[in-house]
């Protein structure tokens, strides 16, 4: 039946929840010890967009590859971004046991949070995309936040959007565990191209 067939919708829409299937798989795997969730990270955001692209492949081969080629950048990057949402955490901790619960710890959270988000948002992917020093990327990140600052509030949105559906009740965190990192990480990587096209075709015409 052509309901069935492999250029069906359906068939289309399966074939991708599989990959991103196997792409969380393979990032909860890469993440394991932790300290290497940036490499993971990177690596599945390098998978990502090119199933942003429609590309066909080998998901694991693709990620370990990229895994490989990621690893002294990315394990760095992404240790940066843990002790930054860790110190975010610990304002907010702060905030919640000072007596009279200061403003001025609220005001640095916020801040805080809102300046961590535009710092990472599209790091993983420029990293996975160009060469560059991980400092150079996660100015590039906050710059391109600055700029494309629509694009970047709804992607915030859907991710914020995604992290509460999985969150929804026990059989929603069940499917986060299968599914949403890799989801987050494909909706992330689908807007970054988006962003990263329009860019690469304005400096064409620049030159």
């Amino acid at each position: 039946m052509k309901f069935f067939s492999v250029d069906s919708p359906l068939y289309r829409f399966l074939s991708r929840v599989l990959d991103i299937l196997k792409l969380n798989f393979l990032w909860i795997l890469g993440s394991l010890p932790v300290f290497t969730i940036g490499a993971s990270t990177t690596a599945a955001m390098s998978v990502a967009l090119k199933l942003a692209d429609d590309e066909e492949g080998y998901i694991a081969k693709s990620y370990f590859e990229a895994y490989k080629a990621n690893f002294k950048q990315g394990v760095p990057m992404g240790l940066i971004f843990l002790v930054a949402w860790y110190a975010v955490y610990l304002d907010f901790q702060l905030f919640g046991a000072v007596k009279n619960n200061p403003v001025i710890l609220l005001i640095i959270g916020m801040v805080s949070v809102f300046l961590v988000i535009i710092a990472m948002i599209y790091s993983f992917s420029l990293l996975a995309r160009y060469e560059n020093t991980v400092v150079r990327t996660i100015q590039n990140s906050m710059d391109i936040s600055r700029k494309y600052f629509g694009k970047t509030l709804i992607l915030v949105i859907l991710v914020a959007a995604e992290v509460l559906i999985f969150q929804y009740n026990s059989t929603m965190i069940f499917l986060g565990i299968l599914f949403g990192p890799g989801f987050i990480i494909y909706t992330v990587a689908a807007v970054s191209k988006r962003v990263f096209l329009q860019i690469e075709r304005v400096n064409r015409e620049g030159e």
